[in-house]
């Protein structure tokens, strides 16, 4: 059984003459995993995150962090022992980034030189060149500063990181990059991070565990990602999750039913001039990567090259599946090797076979 790092016993914040921002929560957050906090707007899903810190103090109840009441310990310096990280970056616009990133350890006694160099590190660890070191918040993309805004956040080493809606800023292209970046982190770091959404999508890619929290700050529904989708407590959690879990789930099934079928390829070269191939044909480059697909040519016209779609690498998912065998023209989805080299080809039909097959199988076992 999981160790937990921050406990939530029977916590209720109550705002004077209006209903509870969060009624009786209890729950425990497991030590060096993802924990997201998701839900729509106004069900407490911010206000207790800001509990964990006490930037909200709680009405009632308990919270401990490492086994310690918070209240046992000065807010200030609770703050400082947490990371944390905001919707805008929150960036001090007269400070350089290295100087922003060194904030908390400077705070904390430590030298600045000392301070500097931990934050040049650290922006090789979030995925930013050392030469934005030098350059003040407003000559970077928000993506950027986002980076940013996580290194000042792990600054100081601190066990458990804070994140309140901190991609929702960003473009939907940023957003996923900074998604895979934070996984990254975790997988290298393992903080207990406590993020809140209003993404079920993106609750689903990031939590290790998911906490749905309904209107009136009630907890609606607390388990791993696949178990809230494939099976939502209450009508609320089913109509939050949508109508298209049973897809989202998918991205939690394996792929190992789906058949790799050999495929015929030709180079750029080889097309064709006429219209004399009567099926689709693989395009690869001279390293037997794929460049799209040629499809039946019309004679006098030659066949055109049409983009492949997205690719399949053998262990992804059954959506992963999906997507390559119904985005490709084809109908016949790309499965590549670890090199970007062409392993063969999945057939849509088959893949929706396993999918449906799979489908009875957890619908069997319910």
């Amino acid at each position: 059984m999981a160790e937990a790092m921050i406990e939530f016993q029977n916590v209720t914040k109550q705002y004077q003459g209006g209903q509870a921002a969060v009624d009786g929560l209890t729950m425990s957050i497991d030590k060096g995993a993802i924990t997201v906090f998701v839900g729509p707007s106004g069900c407490g899903k911010t206000t207790s995150l800001r509990m964990i810190n006490r930037m909200v103090e709680p009405t009632s109840g308990i919270i401990t962090v490492g086994g310690a009441d918070v209240t046992s310990v000065p807010a200030a310096q609770l703050r400082r022992s947490m990371g944390y990280v905001m919707q805008s970056s929150g960036l001090m616009p007269h400070r350089s980034v290295l100087d922003n990133i060194a904030t908390v350890p400077r705070l904390n006694g430590v030298s600045k030189a000392e301070s500097r160099k931990r934050a040049q590190e650290l922006l090789d660890v979030v995925g930013l060149a050392s030469s934005l070191g030098k350059r003040y918040p407003s000559q970077l993309s928000g993506g950027q500063q986002q980076r940013v805004g996580v290194a000042r956040a792990l600054a100081a080493d601190p066990p458990v990181l804070l994140m309140d809606e901190p991609f929702s800023a960003v473009d939907p292209v940023v957003r996923d990059e900074l998604q895979k970046e934070l996984l990254r982190l975790q997988h290298d770091l393992a903080k207990t991070i406590v993020f809140v959404t209003h993404d079920i999508d993106e609750a689903t890619v990031l939590g290790d565990k998911v906490a749905v929290f309904a209107v009136g700050g009630k907890l609606a529904q607390y388990a791993a990602p696949d178990e809230i989708l494939r099976a939502p407590a209450n009508e609320f959690v089913a109509s939050f999750v949508g109508r298209d879990r049973g897809f989202r789930h998918l991205a939690f099934s394996p792929s190992d039913g789906v058949t790799i079928h050999p495929v015929r390829t030709i180079t750029a070269e080889q097309l064709p001039q006429e219209g004399s191939s009567d099926d689709w044909q693989l395009v690869v480059d001279d390293a037997l990567r794929p460049l799209g697909w040629a499809g039946p040519g019309r004679a006098g016209t030659g066949p055109a090259m049409v983009p492949g779609g997205s690719l399949f690498r053998k262990g992804d998912t059954l959506r992963r599946a999906l997507d390559a065998a119904l985005s490709s023209p084809s109908g016949l989805g790309v499965a590549v090797n670890d090199d970007g080299q062409v392993a063969g080809v999945i057939a849509a039909t088959e893949v929706l076979a396993v999918i449906e097959s799979d489908r009875s199988v957890r619908h069997g076992g319910l």
